[in-house]
């Protein structure tokens, strides 16, 4: 069998796990196996070729994936807790983090609520979530 067959079949199988998975698993050897093919096409050494594959390979790992993996898990819509942080909550019971109180409701549902910096927020203030500690809301005052 001649090398650039042998390429054109890496491509394809490495094309046909790709299609079947979807999830940006080979296309970057996919891409040095096309690369080396091409070489293979214009007579290079086989050694070129090989060394084109890992190149080219870890290249385009390296450098598209997280820009790739950034466009598809755009359209990615934040779910349960990691939707809360910048919402908006009222405050059911004063949160004073000394005394260990505080309730905030948000979404019809009541949560035990924390201020990040400490300060005592009054009940029925409007606060905004920052973020999420275990089963707590971490809050600050709206100004």
């Amino acid at each position: 069998m001649q090398v650039p067959i042998i390429w054109l079949v890496i491509l394809a199988v490495l094309l046909i796990i790709e299609i079947a998975t979807l999830g940006l698993t080979t296309i970057w050897f996919a891409g040095g196996a096309l690369v080396a093919f091409l070489v293979s096409l214009v007579g290079g050494p086989l050694w070129l070729q090989i060394t084109l594959f890992i190149v080219v390979s870890f290249i385009l790992l390296v450098f598209t994936r997280p820009a790739a993996a950034r466009l598809l898990n755009k359209k990615v819509e934040k779910t349960n807790v990691e939707s809360l942080p910048g919402q908006k909550a009222v405050v059911l019971q004063e949160i004073n983090n000394i005394q260990g109180t505080g309730q905030v409701r948000m979404n019809g549902l009541e949560w035990t609520a924390r201020s990040q910096n400490g300060k005592i927020i009054p009940k029925d203030a409007i606060v905004n979530v920052v973020t999420v500690e275990g089963v707590k809301l971490i809050v600050e005052e709206e100004n």
